[in-house]
Order: C-alpha cells, then sequence, then structure tokens
C-alpha cells in the first residue's frame, strides 16, 4: 500500500549525515515514479548546507538573468521587425512564440521527470543559445522568426523547471513567497534594464541586444546545473538508489535501475510517457487555428482565400480529433483525465487561459503605441514598457506574505482577478494617445497589482491539489493553458491591428500622403515617428493608433470578465507547513 509521510529535511553535513544512515536510507519510490523524481528525493539525501546554499545562489542568478533577458529583448523586437519593414508580422511571431512556449512545458516537465532536473537545464540551454544565435545573425524576416520560436523552446523550459524546482524544496505555505522572490531582480532590472536596451540600441544595435545572452545565460545557468550533477553523481556514489515499493505485500523490492535500459528503449518510452505525437496533435491545431488570424488583412490578404480557409478548417478538425486521440489512443495523455475532474487544477488552469488572453490583447502592440503617440526617450518608454512587471513582483511577494500569514489563498485570487480588471478597463478611459502620462501608470500598476495576486495563488492552488510525482504535470498544465492564453491573445491582437490599423492610417492620412507612403508607415514604427515635424501627418497617424488600441483594449476588458467569474467556482485549502510527499517512505 502507497504511503504519505513527512519529510524532515536534515541540515547535517552530507558526510555526517551518510555516515550514521548510509546503511539505512533509501528513497523509496512508489508507483508512477520515474527516474528523475528518484534523484531528485536522492539528491535532497546527500546535500548539506553548502551544497544547498550553492543551489539558491545559483537559483538568484538565473533568477536575475531571466529578469534582464525578459526586460530588455521584449523592446528589441520592435526594432527588429520593423527593419525588415515587417512590423505588422509582430503578433504572428508572438504567436508562434506562444504556441511553442505553451506544448514544451509538459515536454520539459517530462524531461525533468524522467532524466533528471539537471538533464532539463542541459537541455534549455541548446535551444537557448541556438535561437539567439539566429536572431543576432539573421537576415531576413524568416530567420528571425525560425530564431525566436527555437529561443521560446529554451525560455520556456527555465520558465516551468524554475518552478519544479522550487516546488521541490517547499512546502505549501512558503513556496508561493519563493516562487514570487524568484521575480525580485525585476525591482533592479525595471530601471537598470532601461540604460542597457537603450545603450545597446545607441551603440552596438539590437543584434548584439540578442546575442550576448547566448554568452550570459550558459555562465548563469552553469552553477545550478553542476550543483545538480554533482550531488546526483555523489547520491550515485553513496548508494542512495531508489527502489520499489510492493503494493500487494507493502514491502520494499530490489533496486529499479531504470538508467540501465537501452538509450532507444528509454528514449522511446520517454515519447510515449510524454505523448509526443498528442503534443504534436495539439501544437499542430492551435497553429493552423490562430496563425491566419495573424496574417489576414483587407489589403492583402482576405478571409476568403483558399489558404487561410484550408487552415481554419485543418486546425478545427485536428483539434476536434485531438479529443478522442487523448481519451482512447494515448496511453499516457497530455491532459491526465483525473485534471478535468479535479476543479481545483481545471479553474485555475481556465483562469490563467482567459486571463492571459486578456493581457495579450493590449500587451503585444502596446510598446508599438506609446514609441509612436508619445515623445519619450528609449529609456523612458522602457520604464512605462515593464511598469506592470514591476507592480506584478512586488505585489506578487507581499502576495506571498499574506498567504503565509492567512494560509489561505482563494480569496486573493478573485480580489486580484476584480483588481485587474479595473485597471484594463481604465485604461479605455484613459484617453489614450491623448491622456495623462500619471493615469496611464495608475492603470498599469493597477493591472500588476490584480495579476501579481492573481498568479500567486492560481498556480499554488494547483500545485497543493496533487502528488509530489504529479507536481510537474500540474504545473505544466496550468501554464500550458496560461501560454495557450497566450498564443490567443496575441493572434487576436494580430487580427485586429492588421484589419483596423491599415483602413485608419488610410482614412486619417488620405490627401496627405501616398499610398506607398502609409504603407511605409504602417510597416514601420521607426518610419511613422518620422512624421513628428508634419503636425497634420503625425495626428493622422496619432489618431489611428488611437483608435485601433480602445478597441484592443475594450476586447480585453470584456475577456478578463471571465476569469472572476471562475475564481468563485474554486475550491480553497489549508496551506500546511508539512513537507507531504505521496508515495513515499524515509527509512
Amino acid at each position: 500500500m502507497n504511503t504519505t509521510t513527512e519529510l524532515n529535511h536534515d541540515h547535517r553535513s552530507s558526510d555526517e549525515y551518510n555516515e550514521k544512515h548510509s546503511a539505512k536510507s533509501v528513497v523509496v519510490v512508489g508507483e508512477g515514479q520515474t527516474e528523475g523524481l528518484a534523484k531528485v528525493e536522492a539528491v535532497q539525501r546527500v546535500w548539506g548546507p553548502k551544497s544547498r546554499i550553492a543551489f539558491w545562489v545559483g537559483i538568484a542568478l538565473i533568477s536575475y538573468v531571466y529578469s534582464l533577458d525578459g526586460e530588455t529583448t521584449y523592446t528589441y523586437q520592435t526594432y527588429a521587425t520593423s527593419s525588415f519593414n515587417q512590423h505588422s508580422l509582430l503578433g504572428a511571431i508572438a504567436t508562434a512564440q506562444a504556441i511553442i512556449l505553451a506544448c514544451m512545458k509538459p515536454v520539459a516537465a517530462k524531461i525533468a521527470d524522467t532524466f533528471g532536473r539537471a538533464e532539463a537545464f542541459t537541455f534549455l540551454v541548446f535551444f537557448y543559445c541556438l535561437g539567439y544565435i539566429l536572431l543576432a545573425s539573421c537576415t531576413d524576416i524568416n530567420t528571425y522568426a525560425a530564431g525566436g520560436i527555437i529561443y521560446y523552446v529554451g525560455y520556456s523550459c527555465l520558465e516551468i523547471l524554475i518552478q519544479i524546482i522550487i516546488g521541490d524544496v517547499t512546502n505549501l505555505r512558503w513556496r508561493s513567497l519563493l516562487s514570487s522572490l524568484y521575480s525580485l531582480p525585476f525591482l533592479v532590472n525595471w530601471a537598470v534594464a532601461s540604460n542597457i536596451s537603450a545603450d545597446v540600441l545607441a551603440q552596438s544595435g539590437w543584434r548584439w541586444g540578442y546575442g550576448m545572452f547566448a554568452i550570459i545565460v550558459p555562465a548563469a545557468v552553469a552553477p545550478i546545473t553542476i550543483t545538480l550533477y554533482w550531488a546526483q553523481h555523489r547520491a550515485k556514489k553513496l548508494g542512495v538508489v531508489a527502489t520499489n515499493i510492493n503494493d500487494a505485500t507493502g514491502e520494499v523490492d530490489a533496486p529499479r535501475i531504470v538508467s540501465n535500459q537501452p538509450f532507444l528503449l528509454k528514449f522511446w518510452n520517454f515519447l510515449i510517457d510524454m505523448d509526443a505525437l498528442g503534443l504534436l496533435i495539439f501544437a499542430a491545431g492551435w497553429a493552423c487555428l490562430l496563425v491566419p488570424l495573424t496574417l489576414v488583412n483587407g489589403a492583402y490578404t482576405t478571409w476568403n482565400s483558399p489558404s487561410i480557409i484550408a487552415m481554419l478548417v485543418c486546425g478545427g478538425v485536428i483539434l476536434i480529433g485531438f479529443v478522442p486521440y487523448e481519451a482512447y489512443v494515448a496511453k499516457i495523455p497530455v491532459f491526465p483525465l483525473a485534471f478535468f475532474k479535479n476543479p481545483t487544477i481545471l479553474f485555475p488552469a481556465f483562469i490563467g487561459f482567459f486571463d492571459f488572453v486578456s493581457f495579450y490583447l493590449q500587451y503585444t502592440y502596446q510598446y508599438s503605441f506609446i514609441f509612436v503617440t508619445r515623445d519619450w526617450s528609449t529609456v523612458d518608454q522602457n520604464y512605462f514598457a515593464y511598469t506592470q512587471t514591476l507592480a506584478l513582483t512586488v505585489f506578487g511577494i507581499l502576495t506571498g506574505f499574506v498567504q503565509a500569514y492567512t494560509r489561505r489563498t482563494k480569496w486573493l485570487l478573485t480580489l486580484g482577478l476584480c483588481i485587474r480588471l479595473l485597471g484594463v478597463g481604465l485604461m479605455i478611459k484613459s484617453r489614450g494617445a491623448h491622456g495623462s502620462t500619471g493615469f496611464l501608470v495608475i492603470c498599469q500598476v493597477l493591472q500588476g497589482l490584480g495579476g501579481g495576486i492573481a498568479a500567486c495563488s492560481s498556480q499554488l492552488l494547483a500545485q497543493g491539489s496533487v502528488r509530489h510525482q504529479d507536481l510537474g504535470t500540474a504545473t505544466a498544465f496550468v501554464l500550458l493553458w496560461a501560454a495557450i492564453g497566450n498564443a490567443v491573445g496575441s493572434a487576436l491582437a494580430a487580427a485586429i491591428w492588421r484589419d483596423y490599423m491599415p483602413k485608419q492610417l488610410s482614412q486619417n492620412l488620405n490627401g496627405l500622403l501616398n499610398s506607398t507612403e502609409i504603407d511605409t508607415i504602417y510597416s514601420s514604427i521607426v518610419t511613422a515617428v518620422t512624421y513628428r515635424s508634419d503636425e497634420a501627418v503625425y495626428n493622422g497617424i496619432i489618431t489611428s493608433y488611437d483608435y485601433t488600441m480602445k478597441i484592443l483594449l475594450i476586447v480585453a476588458t470584456v475577456v478578463a470578465v471571465i476569469p472572476v467569474g471562475l475564481s468563485l467556482f474554486v475550491k480553497d485549502m489549508y496551506l500546511s507547513d508539512k513537507y507531504v510527499v505521496h508515495s513515499f517512505v524515509h527509512i
């Protein structure tokens, strides 16, 4: 029979611990346990104070670089796409990246569970670097898009791996706080990154802005990867092994040596375990359904184009076919049926989906909007762009403290979503391009406040309702639906932008510029701001941007109502101090 016990973390040195307990201490692995999870438990048995310090220093280093990456490279994409006169494709690239972001999360979780946490970090560094090398060296929009997609493979893996390894070593009461502290460097980089990106653009150009991270990321990930590899090697050397529990007798069977399997057999089992075909079907369906939304434009590509119709029909058919495949064919489905029966997992996932749809409806072209309509310096533009991230970080950390004190989080989830809805709605009343800077900033702060509270609460509720061996899968499930929301929001934003902006520019600049000049303004924000000296033309450009952004905000506000309603159906839970790990025995 599977047993649930508390894991008491031994803070003595690993040498002293193993001297006294090496003959007795084993990691006992119940049904469903994998080699990667066995490594996690073995690692925790051999860690001493120094290795734990190295672990958290590694987390801190990764968190800083992850923050610096996110707060600088977002700025470069508008310049990069404009340099190829393809600014309107920003939404299409963002949609493709979001689909990769979604579908790689289960893959990353399964790699971490099957092969180990250290191996998963090695995997992500490869794709991170390859993507940034392509971005830095690209000569056309196609190579740029390919580099962005490959980079997002590594980015997606890093995002979920950090959440998983923090979940490995924390209890429910403090997990949200420690996960929020991972975002602490945003408080520093909010100011620093703006100056860095401005200097990079002024002196080296956007290519070096991408390229330098191909050097920085491996250096930042190395400490924690080396620490984990060292601990895995030490556990193996000291004989801290994984064994099976016989469910019939309750006795410990002989050690299970999964690593002795032939590589090809192990890899084949890995593909089955992560449902590789199911993920491919899922990704293809969403890609066929969403990418056409980003490509349709009344002047160039229309809804009745054969290619657009074919993609939409194929996308719908593939996603419909995905359901019976998962139900009857897949041995280990991407989405376990038990998750859909558990409202504490299901509703946080759907809340994340609709919340991200709302967020990316306004965020995808927000920097472009500010760049054109506000005569701010690059540094000031970046300060504004990351105001919401700053608020997310601050209030996410405060939420962690509140959760630890009250030991409840459902009420925080509903409160956060209501505040975020208020922030999105007020943006409509900010008078857009002609609104005061203070009011625009307040709206961003409100959205960050609500978003920080809601994000910490929804993920914690999902993680707290599953066994330890399901922690990675449950985390991936919630983050996957949030990333699909990212894709849908980006696609809708691109569809609205490509539909309204050309019409608005033609209407407001009619008689002032010819069609070729209008197309150039539409294709490049850098060209758009060169007309600031021509008041009539510039006012027409501002009016076009203002009208299109208001449409995006109205749709975003309507969508933001849905998560508030869903939060009312989420079950609350008590946040315990205990390290409870199902199907484990410590002897």
